[in-house]
């Protein structure tokens, strides 16, 4: 199966230094399906192409599913098949192995080529697509994609036999080399709807990654996500309520990447984090949640506070919740320090009856990340069926963002944020749940609270009636 990808930009043969590549190297790869090959067949000033040829052993990949010993078969389907001719799940995990680096979007010899939008051709001779040009097209062009897409006839020398399920595919668009290949390595089992080796609950965490910063918002996300898990429900399940809370963003990147006030002044997660901690420690709270804990920045200050009896660190994702153990050092904890905190895995749209009950539950800087209308599901589970005394929710304030360098009008302070409130939005939306849900709710500034615009963080208390 063949993949090429081609750079108009000059000096073209950049694409080289982004592939880690050289175009005057032949390169072979060992892989599970077979054998790589990465070559150039053209690399010129104005135009370079970068060829992916997969060699796939068919024989031999069976003989793997089988633990090393030939068994009869009830049918040649596995030996005969498209798996050598058509590009799927194997090519798509041969990219991953070959091109890793440039998918990360890594360059360390020209780290601002990596950050930079290339004018980009894509061909795939042989596709599969169980839904036809028109769902690639759906799936493909949400993305800045300009598709090209022919039927594959069944028989050239029979045209009455109609067309087969296969696309001869070229793809167009102007964007980052990294965003490119994760658009592949994700639609291609997508569009193929199979997956030919075991799929595991680490593939949700490969699908998360490699769909950072558009699969969230993909208008086809749940079709997507369901095809990419060959419709295992339970992973599915996990990967949705993922991609709707942005649970899977780095730790440091959901204190949001542009909200320090300019100046040299306490950094703006500090003062979130100490006035959440003050509202708690006023109000006596024993037992408190903290609500898509990601990294668990929160949860380890929440344990220095010597009132805590219990500690609660909620988060959808299971890799955020390993990085909060290994930030909390549970393996080496004292064990009265340890039986005061429990790390859960659960999603904050989905109700959970092990948080109800409690003292507190605090959201920071968290609903944003969530897209608008399931915004009424987290209502219900936090107001509506956990019921904690006390619910602290701290959220950008939009109006602020005029104040911050950098930051384009309109823009939102991070690229996962799926909107960003004014004060008047927050006390609207605050203020109708509390009714519905027997309420109280007071607001209080976190940072520099200007007489124009307010502060840079909006913080909403919630105390029950």
């Amino acid at each position: 199966m063949l993949l090429t990808i081609t750079s108009t930009r000059p000096p073209a043969t950049d694409l080289g230094f982004l592939l880690h590549k050289h175009p005057d190297r032949v390169q072979a790869f060992e892989l599970a399906a077979g054998q790589a090959h990465v070559f150039y067949p053209e690399a010129g000033e104005q135009r370079c192409t970068a060829a992916l040829l997969l060699e796939v052993d068919p024989v031999g990949l069976v003989r793997q599913r089988r633990g090393g010993t030939a068994q009869p078969a009830f049918s040649l389907a596995q030996y005969v098949n498209d798996r050598p001719y058509a590009a799927s799940s194997m090519m798509s995990v041969a990219l991953g192995k070959v091109f890793g680096t440039a998918m990360a979007g890594r360059c360390t010899a020209r780290p601002e080529l990596a950050a930079s939008d290339l004018p980009l051709e894509i061909t795939i001779p042989a596709l599969p697509c169980r839904g036809g040009a028109g769902l690639a097209q759906r799936l493909l062009q949400p993305l800045g994609w300009a598709l090209q897409a022919e039927p594959i006839p069944l028989d050239p020398v029979r045209p009455d036999w109609g067309d087969s399920a296969y696309l001869s595919v070229r793809l167009a668009g102007t964007m980052r080399l990294a965003q490119a290949l994760s658009h592949l390595y994700v639609l291609l089992p997508v569009l193929d709807n199979a997956k030919h080796y075991w799929v595991s609950t680490d593939e949700v965490d490969k699908l998360i990654r490699a769909g950072s910063g558009w699969l969230a918002g993909h208008p086809l996300r749940d079709l997507i996500t369901r095809r990419y898990l060959a419709h295992q429900r339970p992973l599915v399940a996990t990967a949705v309520g993922r991609l709707a809370e942005l649970d899977d963003t780095e730790p440091e990147q959901l204190d949001n990447a542009v909200s320090d006030p300019p100046g040299p002044r306490q950094p703006l997660a500090e003062q979130r984090r100490e006035a959440v901690l003050g509202i708690l420690r006023a109000a006596g709270a024993a037992t408190v949640a903290d609500l898509g804990c990601g990294e668990g920045a929160l949860t380890a200050a929440l344990l220095k506070e010597p009132w805590l009896r219990r500690v609660l660190a909620v988060d959808v994702s299971p890799r955020a919740l390993d990085r909060a153990a290994q930030r909390l050092h549970l393996d080496t904890m004292p064990d009265r320090q340890r039986d005061r905190v429990e790390l859960i895995q659960s999603s904050l749209t989905y109700t959970d009856s092990r948080l109800a009950g409690l003292d507190a539950a605090v959201l920071m800087e968290v609903i944003e990340h969530l897209d608008p209308p399931r915004l009424g599901a987290l209502e219900w589970t936090l107001f509506g069926a956990a019921r904690p005394g006390l619910v602290l929710v701290t959220t950008p304030n939009a109006e602020y963002n005029a104040k911050l360098p950098g930051l384009a009008p309109g823009a939102c302070r991070h690229p996962d944020h799926r909107f960003e409130w004014t004060r008047a939005q927050l006390r609207e939306w605050a203020a109708a749940v509390a009714g519905r849900h027997g309420y109280q709710v007071r607001y209080q500034p976190v940072g520099p609270d200007d007489a124009d615009v307010g502060p840079p963080t909006q913080l909403a208390v919630f105390a029950r009636d």
